[in-house]
């Protein structure tokens, strides 16, 4: 059997393969609200025969959107619209999981098609955004953000406990905490984004104070049946990589003592600087690093999605779930075409069964014939 089609087992979910779908954002939302098109897209993707499939950035407060477009999780109304969606997931045989987060100094931005820049000072369709300090990201997101009071922080923390709370009322089995791509808690994790003086700040021990207060308050709140994760950039590819890796190696050591079961490992995109060497694989010797030094299981994302490298990902202990996204939406059933391309006996299995009986009973058949 295909390693990366090997059941994975995490706490009381087990999911049917190491193919997950990660968190995507569709700027589709109203007020936070999802709709039609979110449930058809998720229900889509789990069709397609991916293990887990991770809804969307979803903020835990109105000024935690990254756009006007994102969903949002912060009020009890908004239960109804993600329930769907989880049941949808599950129904075709992935386990529904969910990416919660708030997104600091990047918030408050058009949505890409329109700019991807942050919405002009002035126009109601903005609000004020917040930072560990007062620094700007640079580029078209150049709204001076409020450095965020000792009250701030608490409200936030909150809002993350709240909006898991809701997450599993709304039937989602695995949470994902944002600590990732230069958004509130990586802005904490960050030197290029956080310069306070207090508690949360100064050495890695302050700047990670927010993400292990965070982490801490929701571990209370989630069921320890199920998997409770992360998504941290651990690399910047700003000239410091050695030490931003080693801090947030050791930022995950921590947070695994205190229960967290995988690190989504990812970059930062905390500055302007960052020069990313781009390619297959690229992030792969990273991930791998954190998995050995850490003990934890992994997941990653970022230019793997060729069948031999999904394999070698997974065969060669570089990590436990392979997120592929881009290839997903070309392809929502790129999880079957990966199988058949690995030599998967009977790839139809990752299908419903529905579509199952039909690829396998009527296979060159002819179309008049299964009807």
């Amino acid at each position: 059997m295909s390693a990366a089609f090997q059941p994975f087992k995490l706490k009381d979910v087990t999911l049917r393969n190491r193919i997950a779908v990660p968190p995507m954002c569709q700027y589709s939302a109203k007020d936070g609200f999802t709709n039609e098109w979110h449930w058809a897209h998720y229900a889509g993707l789990a069709r397609g025969g991916a293990g887990l499939v991770v809804v969307e950035a979803t903020g835990v407060s109105p000024d935690g959107r990254i756009t006007p477009g994102c969903a949002g999780l912060w009020q009890d109304e908004q239960i109804e619209g993600m329930a769907r969606i989880a049941a949808s997931i599950k129904a075709a045989g992935s386990v529904p999981g969910i990416q919660i987060g708030h997104a600091g100094r990047k918030a408050s931005a058009n949505l890409p098609w329109e700019g991807d820049d942050h919405i002009s000072d002035g126009d109601p369709r903005g609000w004020e955004t917040i930072s560990p300090s007062a620094i700007v990201f640079g580029g078209g997101l150049s709204r001076m953000p409020r450095e965020m009071t000792l009250a701030d922080i608490k409200r936030v923390k909150a809002d993350f406990v709240a909006t898991a709370k809701r997450a599993l009322e709304a039937g989602f089995e695995w949470l994902e905490l944002h600590f990732a791509h230069g958004y509130l808690a990586q802005s904490f994790f960050s030197v290029h984004a956080n310069k306070r003086f207090d508690a949360y700040g100064g050495d890695a021990a302050g700047r990670n104070r927010f993400l292990i207060e965070t982490f801490d308050a929701v571990r209370q709140v989630w069921p320890e049946n199920l998997p409770l994760t992360a998504r941290l950039g651990v690399i910047e590819y700003d000239g410091r990589d050695e030490e931003t890796l080693g801090e947030a190696i050791a930022l995950t050591r921590t947070l695994h003592d205190g229960g967290l079961d995988l690190m989504n490992v990812s970059m930062g995109f905390s500055t302007m600087e960052a020069r990313v060497p781009w390619g297959p694989s690229f992030l792969v010797p990273i991930v791998r690093r954190v998995r050995e030094e850490t003990g934890i299981p992994v997941a990653s994302a970022w230019c793997i999605d060729a069948p031999a490298d999904v394999e070698k990902a997974v065969a060669g202990n570089q990590m436990d779930i392979v997120m592929i996204g881009r290839a997903m939406l070309a392809d929502p059933h790129y999880a079957y075409q990966l199988a058949k391309a690995l030599g998967q006996e009977q790839p139809a299995w990752t299908l419903p069964a529905p579509y199952a009986h039909w690829l396998s009973r009527y296979r060159g058949a002819g179309e008049g014939a299964a009807q």
